[in-house]
């Protein structure tokens, strides 16, 4: 034998004991590694999954719209979670929006009906409380804490996709940040490659303790691997408002607030603490406390407040957003190198929509002005009314009448509610035998028009 074959076996015997597998070993090794990791990992899942799979429910819901120009009902479905023994469900507000009635099927097959305790568009939470009637105990989940989540754990998003009832999808956090332009006033998203369809929407996000760290919210058409979820820390920050008073008591202030490094309008501010003024809205508490663009807030009541990047500006928003009511603040701002302070009065936000109308052979629908809502139609009417949604075909569309039109009378009568308008339109309906055109007086951007709507005809009647 050569003597280097005797130095390649002599060495290949001492691997062991240096706790080295030798070549011939070593797949065999791997393999019962990659054998126990995958026993550990099944087992791990299947524990997490039976902490919350038992507690999510298949929600169904009947809704009423009048985006087609008249009062139409459907069912929409979604997902949600028990979150107490009590029976209450968090999903979201877009699953449970407009609904008139609410039917939960729970895992073991019971059914019931809910009645919605509260809800919340700006974060698109709501929370639900199951009609119990001596049902006897209930499954219920816990919540997480997904301030400690980081990119490339493990989570589950459980749901009701495309009403298939229950089932459970497996992916990675693929970002813990993330800033969505028009849906993050209040809150960052948990970005999740686990399935977010269609129906998944107010089921849990879970993480492999079997907690819940999100609630489902959103998917992107078209996009595979990216859904969405509002994480745990901002739903049970709510929860309590949403169970006390239905709603959550935003506070308004008028602040438009920017980064001071904002990468999407190419604007960089001076400062390493601090939010930029970007704007006040007109006859809002800050422009009446004397803020201005630029102005660069460092505290509120002497609390630091500050948002670098765009990721920073939800939780700055929600600072400003849950100052008490009809409290003065004091602001602390920075001006031309100056210190300066000021105190505003936060004044409650309420509605972010306003109420609708149908109006039957008129042939539209019709809602109240929101300042939130409708900030352009706001800008010329304080208060009032406005077309909707037509119905096609319809009297009001072919009498020229237009989605956003503001009503500001019909003949002589002055608008400025919808009771008023309701009033008008149950008179007309009386006497179509005898009378059929009305002068509807309108803004359409900013510009008054008269327009003769011929409601003689039924369209309902085809």
């Amino acid at each position: 034998m050569r003597p280097s074959r005797l130095i390649i076996l002599a060495s290949l015997a001492l691997l062991p004991a240096l706790g080295v597998a030798p070549p011939g070993h070593a797949a065999q090794d791997e393999a019962d590694r990659a054998a126990v990791s995958d026993a550990d990992f099944r087992r791990i899942v299947r524990e997490a999954k039976s902490k919350v799979f038992p507690a999510v429910v298949f929600i169904r819901c009947l809704q009423e719209s009048h985006q087609q120009g008249e009062r139409i009902s459907q069912e929409v479905t979604g997902s949600g979670v028990i979150v107490s023994p009590g029976g209450e469900v968090v999903t979201n507000w877009h699953v449970v929006e407009k609904a008139v009635k609410v039917r939960c099927l729970l895992s073991d097959g019971r059914a019931m009906e809910a009645d919605v305790l509260g809800s919340d568009k700006a974060t698109d939470i709501a929370v639900l409380q199951l009609r119990l009637e001596g049902e006897g105990s209930l499954p219920y989940a816990l919540f997480g804490d997904s301030t400690t989540l980081e990119e490339g754990d493990f989570v589950m998003a459980m749901g009701a996709p495309f009403s298939l009832n229950r089932s459970v999808s497996i992916g990675i956090i693929s970002c813990t940040r993330r800033y969505l332009d028009q849906v993050s006033e209040y809150s960052l998203w948990l970005q999740t490659d686990a399935a977010i369809n269609p129906g998944n929407s107010g089921g849990p996000l879970v993480n492999t303790a079997g907690e819940i760290v999100g609630i489902n919210a959103r998917g992107i058409g078209g996009a595979d691997n990216m859904g969405f979820a509002i994480p745990a820390e901002t739903v049970q920050l709510l929860i309590p408002q949403l169970r006390e008073y239905g709603q959550v008591q935003w506070s308004w202030t008028g602040l438009q607030l920017q980064p001071l490094r904002d990468f999407s309008r190419d604007m960089y501010f001076e400062g390493d603490d601090g939010v930029m003024v970007a704007e006040t809205d007109p006859e809002s508490p800050a422009r009446q406390a004397g803020l201005l663009p630029r102005d660069r807030i460092v505290s509120i009541n002497g609390v630091a407040l500050t948002a670098i990047t765009e990721e920073d500006l939800p939780q700055a928003r929600r600072a400003v957003g849950l100052l008490p009511l009809d409290q003065p603040a004091t602001l602390e701002i920075m001006r031309g190198g100056k210190r300066l302070s000021f105190e505003l009065t936060p004044r409650e936000k309420g509605t972010v929509e306003g109420q609708e109308l149908d109006c039957p052979r008129w042939d539209f629908a019709a809602k109240e002005i929101n300042q939130f809502d409708n900030p352009d139609l706001y800008f010329h009417r304080k208060q009032g009314v406005f077309i909707y949604a037509l119905k096609y075909p319809g009297n009001a569309g072919g009498s020229g009448l237009r989605e956003q039109d503001i009503i500001t009378k019909v003949g002589d009568k002055e608008i400025a509610s919808l009771d008023d308008l309701k009033e008008i339109h149950a008179a007309a309906i009386e006497n179509v035998s005898r009378v059929h055109r009305l002068t509807f007086h309108v803004l359409r951007n900013g510009l008054p028009r008269q327009i003769v709507l011929d409601f003689s005809r039924d369209h309902s009647k085809r």
